[in-house]
């Protein structure tokens, strides 16, 4: 199985006559993604290499049956966007933009929460999320995932490092190890969806046989997702934190990593994952060698 997208996904794409809109919505549909549509009001009966575009969300949905979006809008307009797309019907809601307002982004999610609680917002400021041999939203390359083999043990990825996303997939693919579903969550303080979203999810799926997560420096996901794992997760895991050299108060990255005040260190994180039972890895290679021994473990 995989999580939260399939091969059955239909997706729209919010911005498809964008330079980057129309790049990864064709590119998507390449790869086996159901791309149905796009949207931009002014645009609306054109379509793009065959991508038919409709003036908003609502008209999408009810034209496709789309049930997930795909923002590549402008950060000022992520807002408008977010909630066009829940608003007009939409389930799963990826959102690639970077350097979206953090009150905005604070806004939005409240506003899912309150008012649309069966919407799953993916974002801001993420890679996207694939399916291998299934569904790819977003911007990961989707030559570097190895599909989940039926009968065989596969990993489930999540992480808040976009980068490192595609370095997890390529350590794995490299060991023949399939992946169910690969999450990148972001990096921004207010992800729509979370480290503990995923890792339930992914205990929940009868075809994870383990999980993969990379977390970085700054807040307090990851010892949240520790506790979570303590209480509730019982496949085994692997993971790695980012930032392990970072000096204190400098951002570092472009989604603004910071350990403040003594909190949010990569040391910090790691014990608390460790303690929860967690391999941690001390860089992304030894991570993925640490998810071969589970896999081969497994047997």
């Amino acid at each position: 199985m995989s999580i939260f997208v399939d091969e059955n996904t239909k997706v729209i794409y919010q911005g498809v006559t964008g330079s980057q809109g129309k790049y990864y919505a064709t590119l998507n549909r390449a790869y086996g993604t159901q791309v149905v549509g796009g949207t931009n009001p002014k645009k609306a009966g054109t379509d793009v290499d065959g991508i038919p575009v409709f003036a908003n969300v609502a008209e999408a949905v009810a034209a496709t049956g789309a049930t997930a979006s795909c923002i590549f809008i402008p950060a000022a307009g992520v807002k408008s966007a977010v909630m066009e797309a829940a608003e007009g019907g939409i389930e799963f809601i990826v959102c690639i933009t970077e350097g979206v307002p953090a009150h905005d982004e604070a806004w939005f999610f409240n506003k899912l929460k309150r008012d649309f609680p069966n919407v799953r917002l993916l974002g801001p400021n993420c890679p996207g999320i694939i399916s291998p041999g299934k569904c790819n939203i977003g911007i990961t390359a989707g030559h570097i995932a190895k599909e989940a083999v039926h009968g065989a043990k596969n990993v489930g990825i999540v992480s808040r490092s976009g980068t490192l996303t595609y370095q997890a997939l390529y350590e794995l693919q490299a060991q023949g190890i399939g992946v169910t579903t690969c999450v990148g969550i972001g990096g921004d303080p207010v992800p729509g969806t979370s480290f503990i979203d995923c890792l339930a999810a992914f205990q929940a799926d009868d075809e994870t046989h383990a999980i993969m997560m990379i977390g970085e420096i700054g807040g307090s996901a990851e010892e949240e997702a520790a506790e979570f794992i303590k209480a509730n997760v019982t496949k085994p895991m692997s993971a790695y934190i980012a930032g392990q050299t970072a000096p204190v108060g400098k951002k570092m990255g472009h989604a603004g990593a910071i350990v403040s005040g003594g909190k949010g260190t990569a040391a910090a994180k790691m014990e608390a994952l460790s303690g929860a039972g967690v391999k941690v890895g001390a860089n992304p290679t030894e991570a993925g060698g640490l998810m071969v021994e589970i896999i081969k473990a497994l047997g």
